[in-house]
Parts: C-alpha cells; sequence; structure tokens
C-alpha cells in the first residue's frame, strides 16, 4: 500500500485505537468516544498559524504550521506511540481529513504501522451520528422506567445492567439527575454535542431484538437537549412503573443528593430557581428547613408541593401507554430489592417472548 488507507465512520471498529489530532478545544466540545487527543496543533499554535495567513500570507502560514506540527507528532510518538506493537492499527482523524491527519498518518505509516484515516474526518463522523440519532431510535424496543422523585429509577436501571439487561442511561450520559437540584457535585456536564456522541454510541451498540430499558425523561436533563427522534420514541414506548413508600423515598434521595448537606449556600441558591413556580413563603420556608438541617421534612415538602405534582402532569402528557404500563413496588432501599425488581422485569420481558413464540 502507498499511504494509509482511508476508513469511514462505519469502519471504526475495525481498528484498535482512534486518534484525534485535532486541538485539545476542538477534541473538548465533541471527539469520538474512545478517541485519543493528540493535537498536531494546540489551541495556541492553532490562532498563532491562522493570525499569520490572515495578515501576512498562506506561505508563511504553512512553512511555520508545518514546523509545528512535525515537532509536534515527534513528541507524540516518542510518548505517546513508541512501545506500540508492529500489528497495531490506529485510525486517524482531524476537522475534515486534510492536512493535520494527513500528515500524522504518513509518519505513522512510514514506520510501518497500518494507519487509517477517516474520509472527511470529524464533519463525516458528525453527519453520521446526527443521521444515526434520527434513525437508530426507531429501530430500538424500548421499555420506559417511570416513577415519581426518588423512587429509585435510576438504580433500577442499574440493577437490569447487572442481571444483564439492555440499559440507555440517559442521566448518567448527561451528568445530571433532571431535576433543578440534579446537577453533580463534581462532574460538569458535557456539551451538547459530546452528549449526542454518547448516545450515539450507546444505540450503535445495542441488541435491537432484545428490549432497552430507559429511565422516562423531559425533553432536557439539565442544560442538554435529548435527540428529538430518541424522546419521542420513548413517549411512544410501553412503560415500567416502579412505586415506592414516602420513607424510601426520603432514604433513596438522602444518598443521592448527600452533597448538599454540606453545601447548604449552593442547595439554597438553586431553591431560588423555584421561586416563580412557589414564591417567597414556601422557598423562605424550605431555606429555614434547609438552614436547620430538617433534611427529611424539607425532602418530604419539595415532593409533595414540587416535584410530585410536576412529574405526574409531565409524565402523563406524554407517556401514552402509562395507563396499562407494569407496576414495580419498591419495599426498601436496599440492593437487594432492586435486583429483585430488576430480575422481575426481566422474567416478565422473557415470559411475554415465549407467549408471543
Amino acid at each position: 500500500m502507498r499511504g494509509p488507507a482511508t476508513a469511514t465512520v462505519a469502519q471504526l471498529s475495525a481498528f484498535d485505537e482512534i486518534v484525534d489530532v485535532r486541538s485539545e478545544g476542538e477534541f473538548a466540545e465533541d471527539h469520538i468516544p474512545g478517541a485519543l487527543n493528540c493535537p498536531a496543533l494546540d489551541d495556541a499554535e492553532r490562532a498563532r498559524v491562522g493570525t499569520i495567513y490572515k495578515q501576512r500570507s498562506a506561505f508563511e502560514a504553512k512553512k511555520i504550521g508545518a514546523a509545528l506540527v512535525s515537532a509536534n507528532i515527534a513528541r507524540h510518538l516518542n510518548e505517546r506511540f513508541i512501545d506500540r506493537p508492529r500489528e497495531w492499527r490506529p485510525l486517524i482523524y482531524c476537522w475534515r481529513g486534510g492536512s493535520r491527519s494527513g500528515a500524522f498518518a504518513h509518519v505513522l505509516h512510514q514506520v510501518g504501522w497500518r494507519v487509517g484515516r477517516l474520509d472527511g474526518g470529524y464533519r463525516a463522523y458528525r453527519r453520521a451520528v446526527i443521521a444515526d440519532l434520527e434513525r437508530l431510535p426507531r429501530a430500538l424496543r424500548l421499555r420506559v422506567v417511570c416513577g415519581l422523585t426518588g423512587t429509585g429509577k435510576s438504580r433500577l436501571l442499574r440493577a437490569i445492567r447487572d442481571a444483564g439487561g439492555q440499559v440507555l442511561d440517559l442521566e448518567a450520559l448527561a451528568a445530571h439527575r433532571g431535576s433543578v437540584l440534579g446537577g453533580l457535585p463534581d462532574a460538569p456536564q458535557p456539551s451538547q454535542k459530546m452528549f449526542e456522541s454518547l448516545v450515539w454510541q450507546a444505540l450503535r451498540g445495542f441488541d435491537r431484538k432484545r428490549p432497552v430499558y430507559v429511565e422516562a425523561e423531559s425533553r432536557k436533563i439539565g442544560m442538554l437537549r435529548v435527540p428529538e427522534a430518541l424522546i419521542t420514541a420513548m413517549w411512544a414506548a410501553e412503560c415500567i412503573v416502579l412505586e415506592a413508600p414516602a420513607g424510601v423515598r426520603v432514604q433513596l434521595l438522602k444518598r443521592e443528593y448527600a452533597h448538599f448537606f454540606d453545601q447548604i449556600d449552593a442547595l439554597v441558591q438553586r431553591l431560588e430557581c423555584l421561586l416563580p413556580l412557589h414564591g417567597h413563603a414556601i422557598i423562605g420556608k424550605w431555606k429555614e428547613l434547609a438552614l436547620a438541617r430538617r433534611w427529611d421534612k424539607l425532602i418530604v415538602d419539595l415532593l409533595v408541593r414540587h416535584y410530585d405534582p410536576a412529574y405526574t402532569r409531565a409524565t402523563g402528557k406524554h407517556y401514552a401507554a402509562l395507563s396499562h404500563a407494569l407496576k414495580l413496588a419498591l419495599g426498601s432501599a436496599d440492593d437487594a430489592a432492586f435486583a429483585a425488581l430488576a430480575r422481575h422485569c426481566l422474567g416478565t420481558e422473557n415470559l411475554r417472548e415465549q407467549v408471543k413464540a
């Protein structure tokens, strides 16, 4: 072969490693999940070369850019790839499959590795993601787990996954629990494009012959939008309703939101976002309960006044199959209780398949 082979998005799995040679800023906004970032030009270098291109000449920019790219490729080769075996097969991509990935792939090819170069680069990948996010949800057998706030829907999803079921955990991918208090303390949300890439990766990995369990969501999880075709498919899917007594819900919520116990100022600030809905008197009462650390009372009041009515309205409006959903009763907050419900879910699904057969 005279040079690096070109590859399409459909061939990603044929390579041992995917190397994104765009800058760290481009990579942070979005990238192929699992890719390794080895910038041919970092953010500062790209800005420098771009300025020279505009203010001086294309020739000067290319000359300086080539020197920078060469030095960076040498550094990455020495620091990242020097121990890769002869059989290693990397795929290289940049923004549009141009000079950055071309130079990088050429050097690795000259070493003797079987290098692939993504045809069309990141732009081709992004077009494939958009197309697949429109197509793939319609092919899935979704089972939507509904239930009031604090009933342990995310815990049930994890238990189903542990029991061998297929799970799409959108809140984990979005790094957000989906409510006004749902931001994770040490994990900022990804960009919208990165979230879509993560959803795309998950959807591509599912067996279409088996059901996929997903938690009921609205159009947005925190600041991120659920892909339109996916939320439409979820709203039309079969439902499972998880129910739990108030005491169990309080236990679960205290575990999930324990970080607020030491960040009362942050909790108070988030509660103020509900001011237009509930007014100064109720928000003031909630602040007092938080400052007094009366967590059980605060949680119950939030559930009764805010979360339960809002969730009931939203699910009743969007999930058409809710009225004939399978109902599961959670008796305790223990892992064993969730494991039992997960087995019941999967067992019910298997029984239905046997009846159909």
